[in-house]
């Protein structure tokens, strides 16, 4: 079945995930250390920061887990009003200054028009919050490309589960098949899979290496710039 609509994951994929997002989570992380450095280096270290090679983990919590999966990590028992206010809080900091300090990834921008002008469904799918994606696009100039943006708390389940997928069907009355998924990390793929989305896409322009995403995907490219040729293709 031909492919006719496609979900983005954001970060890794669209954006550069370590240019926009190694500031602020250092920021989230010194204070949740209480401005303790050596402190804040180990909370970036537990969430998959590689201090040796200068960039996240691929699958790490930090590049592929929820805000909510951070504090739950950073502020291990607390009690539920104060983790449930944290992540208020850090839905609010990422929103703006993962919009304010986006790197469309090269070539991507022009790829996202390429493919809307071929009459492709656009969506987004990713473990920020909805604020967070739709605050990016607008920020990158391409929010009227996309019809949907869903975030961890626009589903009841986020990825890996296939939630964001079946609402993405839904809102476009497009069957799972008709359906690519593309994004830099396993839990993209997965995805995928659960959802029976007709193409699952690994992007090496992130944090995933062609060795994890290969095993789920059915087609690893350099970088959303190569699919509309894929598509093509």
């Amino acid at each position: 079945m031909a492919i006719r609509g496609i979900l983005f994951d954001k970060d890794g994929t669209l954006v550069d995930f370590h240019k926009t997002w190694h500031a602020i989570g250092d920021r989230l992380a010194l204070e949740a250390a209480g401005g303790d450095r050596g402190k804040a280096d180990d909370l970036m270290e537990i969430a998959g920061y590689d201090f040796a090679l200068g960039r996240f983990r691929g699958d790490s919590v930090f590049a592929a887990g929820t805000n909510a999966d951070i504090v739950a990590l950073w502020y291990a028992g607390a009690p539920r009003e104060e983790h449930e206010a944290r992540v208020r809080h850090f839905d609010r900091v990422t929103a703006a200054e993962g919009a304010r300090s986006a790197v469309p990834l090269d070539g991507v921008l022009d790829a996202l028009r390429d493919l809307h002008g071929g009459g492709y469904k656009l969506g987004i799918a990713t473990n920020d919050s909805e604020g967070g994606a739709r605050q990016t696009i607008e920020a990158i100039g391409v929010a009227q490309l996309f019809v949907a943006a869903y975030g961890y708390d626009s589903v009841a389940r986020p990825k890996p589960a296939p939630d964001a997928i079946e609402a993405f069907c839904t809102l476009t009355g497009l069957l799972p098949e008709e359906i690519a998924m593309v994004g830099d990390n396993r839990h993209d793929l997965e995805m995928a899979r659960a959802g029976r989305a007709g193409l699952a896409v690994g992007v090496l322009s992130g944090t995933g290496t062609q060795e994890r995403l290969a095993p789920l995907a059915d087609v690893v490219l350099s970088s959303v710039r190569d699919l509309p040729a894929y598509l093509a293709g």
